[in-house]
């Protein structure tokens, strides 16, 4: 028992490093603007960067690991992730820091997969294998939600490369304790399925691409229809070979089992909301509310708090009522909280704010844990890997695309509301242009203004800024209401309600549905 709980540390610890690290760079933003001459484009690539890679490699990480060994490859994934972690650290211009945070999501999609595989292999039983994920699911939520506020600490102690230094460390102890992890493989392994692999990756990497790029080309542009194109012709394209292949990477009739793709969905809804939901609100925190970095990381905990205790309350709430009603419900609270957020403004108190994100982080705690166990416990244990990689290229994709689409909405409100603010109609047309493209340069003109100017102006762009907060977060609201809705349709209650499938699906198709 004490080397189960001593391995559950282990790999929650490995899980929360790389977590931590999606999120801690938001609070950063303004500093690598002014440290790195960042615009806002490669401030979204900065935050970007890291997520794209590892969504676009996780299947052909987990299907590696099933094959190779779930322990070595947590191993070797945490030695990449440290390893490029002090790269970033010494990067000393924009791009390089968007290449190193490219690499540390190799090391991160390595390290992904294999921590749901080894909980699954090391708790078998269903109970216990529950409540292991629960604590699995809490400590990916408080990575991301804690990312700000250790980003802030250590920007107000140290240089901004510490942000990524901090990683070294916490890596080592996990290398440390893995020596002590039970390992586990499929004894079955096919050989390696690598056209699956190479389409798996590209089409994933395409499809988050050109969500990212989208906005800065236009959505209706002839780029963006051809990324689009590309993508769904690369991931047809993978789902083809792999029912023709006899040794498929994913058996993709696995989405025929209602509680694999129902949890698949609320986790995406979940991930996408909660980062473009944090991509905005750190902002507003230091340039609307004016507090430090650090300060605006603290504002986080009660979302950190909540849902650590939400996902270990969820699954107990799921023996009860059933996933159906904990994973719904949790959506919908979610979106409640959203919907209250986006009525912020200058003059919100901060109570008010912290009671809004006690709504959110519980939301999000009831959801993650159960969706999680849907998928887990819809596959055998052997194929733990590609099932663990599946749920966390759903996290990671919607994370992705979170920031992409939230930030696209903030953006065109905020630069729409830039052009037509009359107090800015005295500054020169190329200067108001810079200001719409970036908040942080809009607050550094201000300061360079003189008194009797500076008020008006600070009120357009503070309007500004706040019109696209709540344009972004009723987005995000939306997707999480219409996503409470589907998952309410789609997921059954108990595992048992997933063999209600209609009779012409085959008896193989039937095994996927435990």
């Amino acid at each position: 028992m004490f080397m189960r709980t001593f391995a559950l540390a282990v790999i929650c610890l490995s899980v929360f490093v790389i977590s931590v690290d999606a999120t801690i760079v938001n609070v950063a933003l303004p500093t690598l603007s002014r440290e790195l001459h960042a615009d806002t484009a490669q401030l979204q690539w900065i935050v970007d960067a890291y997520t794209l890679v590892m969504s676009g490699l996780l299947l052909s990480a987990g299907s590696l690991s099933d094959r190779y060994g779930r322990r070595g490859s947590l191993a070797l994934g945490l030695v990449l992730f440290a390893l490029t972690s002090g790269v970033a650290a010494q990067a000393h211009s924009a791009d390089l820091l968007i290449a190193a945070r490219a690499a540390m999501g190799v090391g991160a999609a390595v390290i992904f997969p294999t921590t749901l595989g080894l909980i699954t292999n090391i708790f078998t039983d269903p109970v216990p294998r529950a409540k292991a994920i629960g604590l699995w699911a809490a400590m990916v939520g408080i990575g991301v939600a804690v990312g700000p506020i250790s980003g802030g600490w250590l920007l107000e102690h140290f240089w901004w490369g510490a942000i990524f230094m901090v990683n070294i460390p916490v890596a080592v102890l996990a290398i440390a304790g893995g020596l002590f992890v039970p390992t586990s493989r499929d004894p079955a392994a096919p050989r390696i399925d690598v056209p699956g692999l190479i389409l798996s990756a590209a089409g994933v990497t395409a499809l988050v691409y050109t969500v990212i790029e989208a906005p800065t080309w236009g959505w209706a542009s002839v780029r963006a229809a051809a990324g689009f194109a590309l993508a769904a012709a690369l991931l047809a394209g993978f789902a083809a070979w792999e029912r023709r292949s006899t040794h498929p990477m994913l058996d993709v009739s696995v989405f025929l089992n209602r509680r694999f793709s129902g949890g698949s969905l609320a986790i995406t809804a979940g991930f996408l909301t909660l980062f473009g939901f944090i991509f905005v609100i750190t902002q507003y925190f230091q340039f609307i509310k004016d507090y430090s970095a650090f300060q605006a990381g603290v504002r986080l905990l009660p979302v950190a708090a909540s849902i650590a205790l939400a996902s270990i309350l969820g699954p107990r709430l799921v023996e009860r009522i059933g996933t159906t009603a904990v994973v719904a419900g949790g959506l919908a609270v979610f979106a409640a909280g959203l919907a209250w957020a986006s009525t912020a403004d200058a003059a919100t108190p901060y109570d008010q704010i912290a009671m809004q994100m006690l709504l959110l982080g519980g939301g999000l705690g009831l959801t993650f844990a159960p969706a999680t166990e849907a998928i887990m416990g819809s596959l055998p244990a052997e194929k733990a890997g590609v099932g663990s990689a599946v749920n966390d290229t759903t996290r990671e994709l919607g994370g992705t695309l979170g920031v992409a689409i939230v930030g696209s909405v903030f953006a065109s409100v905020y630069s729409a509301g830039i052009a037509s603010a009359t107090a800015l109609s005295v500054l020169p047309a190329d200067i108001r242009s810079a200001m719409g493209r970036s908040i942080a340069l809009a607050h550094n003109v201000i300061a360079q203004l003189p008194p009797d100017r500076m008020t008006a102006v600070r009120g357009a762009v503070n309007r500004a800024f706040l019109d696209g907060l709540q344009a972004g977060s009723l987005v995000c609201a939306g997707i999480a209401l219409g996503s409470a809705v589907v998952v309410a349709w789609l997921l059954p209650a108990r595992a048992q309600q997933a063999n209600a499938l209609p009779p012409n699906i085959t008896r193989k198709e039937r095994q996927l549905n435990p």
